[in-house]
């Protein structure tokens, strides 16, 4: 794609947006514009803060539930926290409400530390989030990019920030396991959680490689090549 054909796509999205209507944007090429920018670090000051006014502006019409990013960090660094108290406070209950508190302890810092594990991977790198969502029809949240300093990361260092959320998510469930057992909780929870673990890796090698972080890792690093 040379730099007619970028300017034509963007220009086409902006006139769909412009006209109060939201442009799909890899029918129109948008998506094959950003490759090519990518490919072409000499052309990312020239289209990288006109991609993410793009991107932001479609995302935005699509995502009901919004807040500031800030807003985002606060709540997710809430959830985690109480995760952290829970787990610290199980020892003292008796079973079973001990076993459940690793459980719900376990269950918030997974939510939680995906996407802060994006964030601090991404801000390491000058990438930076506009928004915290929850986008239908999985309510699972998550914080959205601003393209322009995604554009100007390099493509290893954009494959990595994807790679961090996934990478935190398998390592959450597998690293309560030993406090569990430390605090003698019982067979089916430790198994829980095992299970857990191991679903999640089986979620990734089966969906994420194709529709996720993983896909996004593998697409970044064909880039970084």
């Amino acid at each position: 794609m040379d730099e007619r054909e970028i300017e034509a796509a963007l220009a086409a999205a902006e006139r769909e947006l412009a006209a109060d209507r939201s442009p799909d944007l890899a029918a129109m090429g948008f998506w094959r514009a950003v490759t090519a920018v990518k490919k072409r670090r000499d052309l990312v000051d020239n289209y990288a803060e006109r991609i993410a006014r793009i991107d932001r502006a479609v995302f935005r019409r699509r995502v009901s539930l919004l807040l500031p990013a800030s807003v985002g960090v606060v709540l997710l660094s809430l959830a985690a926290a109480v995760g952290l108290v829970v787990l610290v406070v199980a020892p003292s209950l008796d079973h079973p409400l001990r076993d459940l508190a690793v459980l719900v302890g376990m269950g918030a810092l997974l939510v939680a530390t995906h996407d802060l594990a994006h964030l601090v991977t991404g801000a390491l790198w000058g990438m930076h989030f506009t928004d915290w969502f929850i986008k239908p029809p999985m309510p699972q949240p998550g914080l959205k990019l601003d393209y322009a300093s995604y554009l100007r990361a390099t493509p290893r260092q954009r494959a990595w920030m994807h790679a961090s959320g996934a990478i935190v998510s398998k390592i959450v469930p597998f690293a309560v396991v030993p406090y569990a057992l430390a605090i003698g909780c019982d067979t089916w929870c430790v198994a829980s959680l095992l299970a857990v673990g191991a679903a999640s890796i089986v979620t990734d090698v089966l969906f994420s490689v194709r529709a996720s972080d993983w896909k996004k890792f593998r697409r970044e690093m064909k880039l970084a090549r």
